[in-house]
Formats: C-alpha cells, structure tokens, sequence
C-alpha cells in the first residue's frame, strides 16, 4: 500500500507519493500551510484514477480534457509526467525516467496507490 508522506522544508510543506516498496512515484509543489497541502492530496487522490493519459512524446499528440497525466521529454532527455487537476493546476509530478514504459509504469502505480495510500507526517531530522 501507497503512503503520501508530508515534509516540512524551508518554504512550507510538500508531500511525497510513495509506492508499497517506499520508493517516491510523485511529489507536490510547496504548499504554504497544512490545510493547502492536506487539499492537494485529496486532489491526487480524487484526480489520479481518472485522468486520462496525453503522451506528449509522440507527434501531433491528441490533446486531453483534464484531469490528466502528462508524459513528456525533459530538457535532460528524460521521460517524466505531471498530473493535472481539472482546473489545469499540476497537483503531483514525477522524477525522471530512463525508458518510457518505465513512466508509464509511474502513473500506473500512482493511480493503484493514491487513492487509498496512508498520510504520514515525516518529522525534521
């Protein structure tokens, strides 16, 4: 099972998505208080088994309506995705990917485990 960790960092607070195996899937801007970062994941959490998939790799890309997860090449050449609420704000976002299908496998396991994932606040080392 998914935990959303939420972490305090200089400017406010953030949250991690992270799959069963503890590895991060998505993370969240900054938010400035607990109740905006509590909102944002109730937002994935509603939004990620939905949205559909706009895969901006390839040409001529059939835009979507959000919600939606957005593939898209870095300026690194790395694969990555944003999730998108249905008012176009990006609500979570991925690390980087080597391969495509490893991206895709990203959004999978965020749609499997956010909408049921525990909230854990991570305490400042």
């Amino acid at each position: 099972m998914g935990t959303f960790a939420i972490k305090t960092v200089k400017t406010g607070l953030r949250f991690d998505l992270k799959a069963g195996n503890g590895e991060i899937i998505a993370s969240s801007e900054v938010y400035s208080s607990s109740a905006a970062c509590y909102k944002g994941i109730e937002s994935v959490r509603r939004n990620a088994s939905d949205a559909k998939l706009e895969d901006q790799t390839v040409e001529d890309f059939a835009k979507v309506t959000n919600p939606k997860f957005e593939v898209y090449v870095d300026k690194a050449g790395e694969f990555r995705f944003r999730l998108k609420a249905k008012n176009g704000a990006i609500i979570a976002a991925s690390e980087e990917y080597k391969s495509k299908a490893s991206c895709l496998n990203g959004i999978e396991s965020v749609r499997t485990n956010a909408p049921d994932a525990k909230i854990f606040i991570v305490q400042p080392e």
